[in-house]
């Protein structure tokens, strides 16, 4: 049992955080970044080609965090390999000690830098869940005996600003039904929407994990807004934000925000899922503040 599994199935309050692996080979910073959290965070999400950016990979990347003592979290898009390279990828996870897995439909490469880029999506994330479920069965999606059976924990994403909200709902059933044992969401900014969500899903009794990106500045808020499907930033945060450009400038008005919204949230979830986007240096002042 993985320590991400060993604490949620104990029903502890969960932090989580994200390893973006870069563009290119020098890995140490991120490494470095995620180490320095080790006694704060207890597993860490390492990015699939984020936001459809090639970049180094996830799999070599989740085995470094393992060199480091550190427990990762494996996520995995079906945008760019077949169920062929998806079963392998899984099966080599295993081999590579990486027990906690998160399945994603991924972006769409036009969104990358490789827009030319041939899209794959043979699965979806409930085909992959389910996939990772047969797996763990013995056979591969063929019906083939396996030499040998993986065993994870498996999790999925959930949008709990999404407008219409009932489709994510229905939608997170399915990925419980496929296998899902925990969720994380998209980032919350919207308390009051969120608790309606934890409302509507409290017959759910898979543990949720609330997402939440530390905010920059106003221009990164809006953009998210605009951009960043069932994620909004309400006016009042973003005019916070706008306020006090020195104290927005060295992270404190993100720190802040943060905290009142783990604060307002935090009886809701099982969790959060801090997103610092080189920003990790905020996220002890925000644990502390939030009494985490």
């Amino acid at each position: 049992m993985s320590k991400l599994e060993e604490a949620l199935s104990a029903g502890k309050f969960v932090v989580t955080s994200e390893v973006g692996p870069p563009k290119g080979v020098n890995i140490d910073k991120c490494l470095d970044d995620a180490e320095s959290l080790k006694d704060r965070v207890t597993a860490f999400n390492v990015t699939d080609l984020q936001s459809s950016v090639m970049r180094f990979g996830s799999l070599a990347t989740c085995r470094l965090l393992i060199d480091r003592g550190l427990e990762p979290i494996l996520q995995m898009t079906c945008r760019d390999r077949n169920r062929l390279a998806l079963q392998s990828d899984l099966l080599s996870a295993y081999g590579l000690g990486i027990r906690n897995v998160l399945c994603l439909t991924g972006d769409h490469q036009q969104l990358g830098d490789h827009p030319q880029a041939k899209e794959v999506f043979d699965l979806d994330s409930v085909q992959l869940l389910a996939t990772a479920g047969t797996l763990q069965q013995g056979k591969d999606m063929a019906g083939n005996d396996l030499d040998g059976a993986p065993q994870f924990f498996l999790g999925a994403v959930v949008t709990p600003g999404a407008d219409p909200l009932e489709p994510q709902i229905l939608k997170m059933e399915k990925k419980i039904e496929a296998g899902a044992q925990f969720f994380q969401t998209q980032a919350v900014y919207d308390t009051k929407k969120f608790k309606a969500f934890a409302k509507q899903v409290a017959h759910i009794k898979v543990p949720i994990m609330a997402g939440l990106v530390i905010l920059k500045s106003a221009d990164m808020a809006r953009y998210m807004n605009a951009n960043v499907a069932g994620v909004n930033v309400p006016d009042d945060l973003i005019e916070e934000l706008k306020k006090d450009k020195e104290k927005t400038k060295s992270g404190q008005t993100g720190v802040e925000i943060a905290i009142r919204i783990i604060e307002e949230i935090k009886d809701y979830c099982q969790g959060v899922h801090l997103m610092a986007l080189g920003w990790e240096d905020k996220i002890p002042a925000i644990l502390d503040g939030a009494g985490l």
